[in-house]
């Protein structure tokens, strides 16, 4: 998109498959020093990485994914994911038989942790007995192991799954087992054509165009961008047509409500699973509540890993 927009303004290179590690700052070093001005690393495990090549090219920009950690060449930016993972969550609730629902993690880590939260919160609000069952893969793309978690997790009784990793492996498991799934990150509906009830899908092209663009205009300033529905950054896939056309309603409204301000998914009371209240009635977590965000939501059964 951003290529489309910006013509012959720009080149652009790209590097796929980078491990998290040691192995992210030799290719993060190798493009900073063979001339590349605008760097976008897109996995949590890239940041420090990131902030300690960003040390030694300052006139390199660099722009990193879903991290927390800025510098006077290094911005921030993450999607709200939580908010299209609420709507995905009514959906579920909505169609489980079993009121058992279930989830792939990839790493507890609060951006994953808002998504499962909101995911059950979605689901309790219009279906109260719902609960949810967690497995954590601790990757964020290993399809044999997402699709070993997905299959014991239908094994285990859940009839709609969902999964923040990265492969369709969740997705064709539910399809194989004749239950339903939520992708996630893009529209997974070939991959399970009966399974697919709708994803959370990421649209980051309006904020790279934006970035090059400011780039090349030389206004681009370190900033912390987090844009969700209201900025066009998370977007509900089609939704299926075996969700009854009241629940379709009930999501378009809810999805309106939150682009314009007016519901939160983490609109108080909210209570941790074992029952203290994280968030007051009336109250709404606050940004940096969500971004520290290191407990399960009632509704989700087993413990949260404890952190390495």
């Amino acid at each position: 998109q951003m290529e489309q927009a910006l013509g012959g303004k720009i080149t652009t290179k790209f590097v796929e498959s980078v491990p998290e590690g040691a192995d992210a700052e030799r290719v993060i070093r190798e493009l900073a020093s063979s001339g590349h001005n605008l760097i976008f690393t897109t996995s949590f495990g890239y940041m420090n990485p990131t902030i300690k090549v960003a040390k030694s090219f300052p006139k390199v920009h660099f722009e990193h994914a879903t991290g927390y950690k800025t510098d006077k060449n290094v911005g921030i930016y993450n999607a709200r994911f939580y908010e299209g993972r609420y709507l995905a969550g009514v959906i579920a609730g909505s169609m489980t038989k079993s009121n058992t629902l279930g989830y792939v993690g990839a790493f507890p880590i609060p951006e994953v942790l808002q998504g499962m939260n909101a995911f059950i919160r979605g689901a309790r609000s219009v279906n109260p007995k719902a609960e949810m069952k967690v497995i954590w893969v601790n990757s964020w793309y290993d399809p044999g192991r997402e699709r070993e978690a997905a299959m014991t997790l239908i094994s285990q009784g859940a009839d709609v799954v969902t999964h923040h990793t990265d492969s369709t492996a969740a997705v064709q498991a539910a399809e194989e087992k004749g239950v339903y799934a939520v992708g996630y990150h893009s529209d997974m509906s070939k991959y399970g054509p009966k399974a697919h009830l709708t994803a959370v899908t990421h649209h980051w092209g309006d904020f790279y165009t934006k970035t090059a663009q400011d780039m090349l205009a030389g206004k681009l300033q370190p900033a912390n961008l987090w844009g969700g529905m209201k900025e066009g950054m998370i977007k509900l896939a089609p939704i299926s047509n075996a969700v009854p056309a009241d629940v379709k309603a009930k999501v378009e409204q809810l999805g309106k409500d939150i682009v314009a301000g007016k519901f939160h998914p983490f609109t108080g009371p909210v209570k941790d699973q074992s029952g203290k209240e994280r968030v007051a009635a009336g109250k709404v977590m606050t940004d940096k509540e969500l971004g520290t965000m290191d407990f399960y939501v009632e509704g989700i059964q087993g413990q949260l890993p404890k952190k390495q």
